[in-house]
């Protein structure tokens, strides 16, 4: 789920002050401690043959995060897609994959756990 900025209602708009809020974004229950991530990912960048070997071929971990600049193309378990652009909010639940389109910044707040079995997978496919 992807949401641009001026999406997200204004539940407080004063001068000087706006606060936007989406309620019901992601759900993290039965998930421990949370890792922040911050990922540069370059234009061409297909995570698909990195995730080989997990469990449906897919990152297993939830994330909630935000894209300061890029483009990338999230891919679902059911075969759905969604661009996200710099400036918008997402939350992608597990069972996802991740193709760069535009040289990408982005923010992840991820279950430590998952994530980082991910991350170590990948780290392994890549001999690192």
């Amino acid at each position: 789920m992807r949401i641009a900025k001026n999406d997200i209602k204004a539940r407080l708009n004063v001068p000087g002050a706006i606060a936007r809020q989406e309620l019901n974004f992601g759900d993290a229950s039965g998930y421990g401690t949370i890792a922040g991530e911050y990922f540069s990912l370059k234009q061409g960048t297909d995570l698909g043959p990195l995730l080989k070997g997990l469990e449906s071929d897919l990152c297993q971990s939830p994330h909630w995060g935000y894209m300061i600049e890029g483009q990338v193309t999230v891919t679902y378990r059911d075969g759905k897609e969604e661009v996200v652009s710099g400036g918008d909010l997402f939350y992608w639940p597990p069972g996802h994959t991740v193709r760069v389109s535009v040289d990408a910044e982005i923010i992840l707040f991820s279950p430590q756990v998952e994530h980082c079995a991910v991350v170590e997978h990948v780290a392994k496919k890549l001999n690192q």
